[in-house]
């Protein structure tokens, strides 16, 4: 993979993009991982104003140190980053004491932590004339649809959203993102154990990206590939995950009217 070319290709298209849009720059979502690492190091390489917002609600400390420092990395090597922290425990804990409790599963609790947070990179965005960077990758987005609908997928564009968790990886390598990050296992951190994504999904991201492109074969490619056991279940994982969140990946349906019930 070409890693330099395809870091040059990003750039200019959000250069391209911000300067269409006529807006002043981008505010990001940091959180101490791969994805929200790459994405705001590829934002501020652009030159323009970059917001970063960390917004750790029950956060982990390592998640928080993690994040702290990549955002001092970046404000080092790129003037135009302005990080900013901002704890949303205390919003978070007005919602769990005005949600009933009947409605406060984990899944949904998580899934509010994340839509709280997408509300606040937007009023800050929109405060200060900002794009809102999405930080999903292929196999998250486009494969199992491991994200929130209106929270981490709420975003106005997705710079990494055509590239494999492992091609994120590479990027990150040649972009200098810290070792610490590197080798982190990856968390959504919305869950107050700290659990990985793995054990949420129940298979590692080379496992789904094997499934991802496996499924995108023509029938005459698959079958000189037998699968042993683990490789049926990873699959069987995959199409389970994907037609569950295809809402996520498809546009809003619109039930559209015939013209001679409007006339």
């Amino acid at each position: 993979m070409q890693t330099r070319k395809i870091i040059d290709h990003i750039v200019n298209w959000l250069d391209t993009y911000l300067k269409e849009s006529g807006l002043a720059g981008f505010c990001i979502g940091v959180s101490g991982g791969i994805d929200s690492a790459v994405t705001s190091t590829l934002c501020a390489k652009t030159g323009h104003p970059v917001m970063l917002l960390n917004m750790p609600i029950h956060q982990d400390p390592g998640q928080l140190s993690r994040a702290a420092v990549h955002s001092a990395w970046l404000k080092k090597n790129y003037p135009s980053v302005t990080p900013k922290d901002l704890d949303l425990t205390p919003v978070f804990a007005g919602i769990q004491t005005h949600f009933p409790p009947d409605i406060q599963d984990g899944l949904t609790m998580a899934n509010t932590r994340s839509r709280l947070r997408m509300l606040t990179l937007y009023a800050f965005a929109g405060h200060h004339r900002l794009l809102v960077a999405g930080t999903g990758n292929k196999v998250e987005d486009f494969g199992v649809g491991f994200y929130t609908k209106y929270g981490d997928g709420g975003v106005d564009i997705s710079p990494i959203a055509d590239l494999m968790k492992s091609e994120v990886y590479a990027l990150g390598r040649d972009l200098g993102i810290s070792d610490e990050i590197l080798t982190s296992p990856p968390t959504d951190g919305l869950w107050e154990d700290n659990r990985t994504d793995e054990s949420q999904i129940g298979a590692g991201y080379d496992e789904l990206e094997w499934a991802m492109t496996y499924t995108a074969m023509t029938e005459e490619e698959k079958k000189d590939r037998p699968l042993n056991d683990r490789q049926q279940q990873v699959l069987a994982l995959f199409e389970k995950l994907h037609a569950a969140n295809r809402h996520k990946m498809v546009p809003i349906p619109i039930c559209e009217i015939p013209d001679h019930l409007k006339n």
